[in-house]
């Protein structure tokens, strides 16, 4: 039987909802997914993901059209902020970081796409279990502020051009009906400040979105969805050669806005290098 001839694969309804929808290039979704191997498996977590789970459980999903991976080395884990994190207990867990666009208008073809292929690939035993969701998200775009207008690459192209690190960000709100105020003064005001003349070429801002119910069991319920932002730095330079200048104080700002806003994670981290297991011995 010819391979290509798509047998058992249903390939005609492809065919069908390729002229369907929208399919512009821009994120207007994303998936953040910080995790933590277990100590003594992460050569064995790393090659996972390298070797299978980036691309058979990720990036060859459809509407998923970008991808990146990161990684917080002992020294980077050291620099995070606040001390006494809602979002990472200890601040310093999740070592890896796992960033993904997905076509704006596309979030629920692609959450019924993931939901049965993660169910597959539990079944076919290839999930590593060795590892904690420290932070996983589905996320719903709502801005990006760029440094230099219109000028130099747009986020659509963020996960694919070669920055040299990366800042997850993470804010909450007391009280949700201020997150809209929160959003608009850091688009207009506060990031356009902190970008001016810094390593950051652009800061894309996303909301959470809850999980479906028929999630993997391992992967916790999202928190704040009503009152979370998360913010991605893009960086020119590596994280720890501008930390104390440009993000030390960036929590006490965003504090003493007036909107009731804390900064509950600010981690910085640098790109993986794939197909290698580079860093994986720097991260206790």
């Amino acid at each position: 039987m010819d391979a290509r001839s798509g047998s058992g694969t249903r390939s005609d309804t492809y065919a069908e909802l390729a002229a369907l929808g929208p399919y512009g290039v821009h994120p207007g979704h994303a998936l953040i997914t910080m995790v933590e191997p277990h100590p003594g498996h992460e050569y064995a977590y790393n090659r996972w993901y390298e070797d299978d789970h980036y691309y058979a459980g990720a990036m060859a999903m459809p509407w998923m059209f970008a991808g990146r991976r990161w990684v917080a080395t002992r020294d980077l884990q050291l620099l995070r902020l606040p001390e006494k994190s809602a979002v990472a207990e200890p601040v310093t867990a999740g070592c890896y970081l796992s960033t993904y666009w997905i076509t704006e208008g596309r979030y629920d073809d692609h959450m019924k796409w993931t939901v049965g292929i993660n169910k597959r690939l539990n079944r076919d035993g290839r999930v590593h279990q060795e590892r904690t969701h420290v932070f996983t998200a589905f996320q719903d775009h709502e801005a990006t502020v760029y440094r230099d207008g219109a000028a130099g690459p747009r986020d659509f192209h963020a996960l694919d051009h070669p920055y040299a690190g990366l800042v997850l960000e993470v804010v909450d709100v007391e009280e949700r009906e201020r997150r809209p105020e929160l959003v608009e003064w850091l688009r207009s005001r506060h990031l356009p400040k902190v970008l001016a003349g810094s390593p950051a070429a652009m800061v894309t801002l996303f909301r959470p979105t809850p999980l479906p119910g028929d999630r993997m069991t391992y992967v916790k319920q999202v928190e704040g969805v009503d009152t979370r932002l998360t913010l991605l730095w893009f960086l020119e330079a590596d994280p720890r050669d501008c930390w104390q200048e440009r993000f030390a104080g960036l929590a006490e700002q965003v504090a003493g806005a007036g909107l009731g806003a804390r900064v509950e994670l600010m981690a910085p981290f640098v790109p993986t290098v794939p197909g290698t297991d580079r860093y994986v011995d720097q991260l206790r």
